[in-house]
């Protein structure tokens, strides 16, 4: 049996064991691997909980599939709460390879291993990765990361084999299918080999760095880069007080309600700003140091916000604050990655049930963390996948909350968000905004404007001569509706864009609090948008043949 054959069996009896041979049996591969139950070190006789058996598999699956689970942990699109608990007390905490290894890494990617004046034989930490020691360099002290050698051969193979899983479920499981298996297993995998180059997590380090320069309070670490390869990495030394040791905060006399808004505030930088963030801002990542600074490490998981992106997070945003039901709905299913089909009709209904439920909050009342669990409930209960920086981006918010509560019981997330919100809502009205618009509404009616014609002459035509067959014909007709509706939407859109953007500058910007004002401005532009939707009918209305006139 060659090692991936034996690869594969210990894949589907391990999951056997543990509950999911219903899985097995959906990748049809219960006839080539036949499993057994009760495996030679199973705990007869102790019943699990679901959620637990889905760590316990993961654990005896190996290193690769416990940092899939970590991943996993980030994903509450597509996990409940119960397993999302359980995933994350995964522990990346294996045996330390002997410093005898480590020291020859070193010295094959480095050159020698007194290019360290000292360097600790025992880790500071061991990872199924690599693990950390520290050291020091003419005088500093620093953190030399050593990847594991051969893990990226394990995780490789793993990972191809994974991805055939993903591969055969989704062409013998419809629940597969609709969650887009394959499509997640392409992800987790692009985020754990972007995890094996020391370099990339390097450059983030350089990036974060660059966009605090010209913050004092906070300390991001230099990279050593004449002592940095793919398989090590060498960082300037972070130390203080974890940023969730309150007791030892207390000690130090730090402020805790302004440690909490700090830290969020550098969050929402990352996010709003940069549009690149820490995305594991667990409380062993952030330290205060003895300066006051606020220390930030470990930067091998981030995500991105582009522009796009933005947009959409925005469009959601502004939705959500004018009671858009349809516009809310419209801008979650752009979020969709996944490729089944949607009811739209219910996924409106739950929608709604949410807009109601917070639209009408005020800003000092809005609570973040429970809007986004009701999204991830929504987007879990009709199968949507979000992109994967956006769970990362909820679940960032979501942490930042929980730790700002437990420095501050008093901590409010929403009164650091509201400047960014603020300012993702006023750039859905930007003159920049309204340029993309025009030019995109100036190649709708391009590509359209003759077109729809045409294509509703023939259908009427073909509806005459009674040669129209139902299913066919119903989704020509659906599609030039859609055609039709989407050009009409890009005008009105453009008139109401047209009409704000002034406004929003006067408007908002001099207001005594922006945040009613942009709330009030929204109301204007629903109001313009009748308007405009009035004349745009009246301007397309179909003519008379019977009347005269110009």
């Amino acid at each position: 049996m060659s090692p991936r054959t034996q690869r594969y069996r210990e894949i589907v009896e391990i999951l056997s064991v543990h509950g999911f041979g219903f899985a097995v049996g959906a990748m049809g591969m219960t006839g080539r691997f036949p499993f057994r139950r009760g495996l030679p070190g199973h705990q007869r006789g102790r019943t699990y909980a679901q959620p637990e058996h889905l760590r316990l598999a993961l654990e005896e699956l190996g290193p690769t599939f416990v940092k899939i689970g970590q991943i996993l942990s980030t994903r509450a699109d597509l996990l409940p709460p119960d397993y999302l608990t359980e995933v994350a007390r995964l522990q990346d905490d294996v045996a330390p390879v002997p410093v005898a290894v480590v020291l020859e890494t070193i010295t094959e990617e480095l050159g020698a291993v007194t290019i360290f004046d000292t360097l600790d034989r025992d880790p500071l930490a061991s990872a199924s990765i690599g693990q950390a020691h520290a050291a020091t360099v003419a005088g500093a002290r620093v953190v030399v990361k050593v990847r594991r050698p051969g893990v990226v051969a394990v995780v490789t193979e793993d990972l191809e084999l994974l991805q055939d899983l993903a591969v055969r479920a989704n062409r013998h499981w419809e629940v597969a299918r609709d969650h887009d298996v394959v499509g997640i297993a392409q992800e987790f995998a692009a985020t754990l080999r972007n995890e094996l180059d020391y370099l990339r997590e390097g450059r983030n380090a350089e990036r974060f760095a660059a966009a605090f320069a010209a913050d004092p309070a906070v300390h991001i670490p230099a990279v050593l880069w004449e002592m940095t390869t793919s398989r090590v990495l060498t960082l300037e030394r972070i130390e203080g007080v974890k940023i969730d040791d309150v007791d030892a905060l207390v000690a130090a006399g730090i402020d805790r309600p302004a440690l909490a808004r700090r830290a969020a505030g550098v969050l929402c930088k990352m996010v709003f700003e940069d549009g690149f963030f820490h995305a594991d801002p667990h409380p062993g990542n952030f330290f205060v140091e003895v300066d006051g600074r606020l220390g930030i490490i470990d930067f091998g998981m981030v995500g991105e916000i582009d522009d796009a992106l933005r947009a959409n997070l925005g469009d959601l945003l502004v939705a959500v604050m004018s009671s858009d039901v349809d516009g809310a709905t419209d801008a979650v299913l752009h979020l969709n990655l996944s490729g089944g089909t949607v009811d739209r009709a219910a996924l409106r209904a739950d929608v709604g049930r949410l807009v109601k439920s917070f639209s009408s909050r005020s800003l000092a009342d809005f609570p973040v963390t429970a809007v986004i669990n009701d999204l991830l409930v929504t987007l879990r209960r009709h199968h949507l996948r979000m992109p994967a920086d956006l769970a990362l981006l909820f679940k960032t918010l979501i942490m930042a909350e929980g730790l700002g509560e437990r420095l501050d019981p008093d901590f409010r997330l929403v009164d650091v968000l509201a400047p960014y919100a603020e300012r993702l809502v006023s750039q859905r009205f930007s003159a920049d905004a309204l340029t993309r618009l025009i030019t995109e509404l100036t190649h709708d009616l391009r590509s359209a404007g003759a077109g729809v014609p045409r294509a509703l002459r023939g259908l009427v035509e073909a509806l005459e001569q009674g040669s129209v067959e139902g299913r066919g014909r119903a989704e020509e007709l659906r599609t030039v509706l859609d055609q039709v509706d989407r050009v009409g939407n890009r005008i009105v859109a453009g008139v109401v864009a047209a009409a704000v953007v002034d406004g929003l500058g006067r408007t908002v910007f001099t207001a005594p609090d922006r945040w009613s004002a942009l709330r009030g401005l929204m109301v204007l532009a629903e109001a313009g948008g009748l308007a405009a939707l009035a004349a745009y009918l009246a301007r397309t209305a179909p003519r008379d043949p019977g009347r005269s006139g110009t």
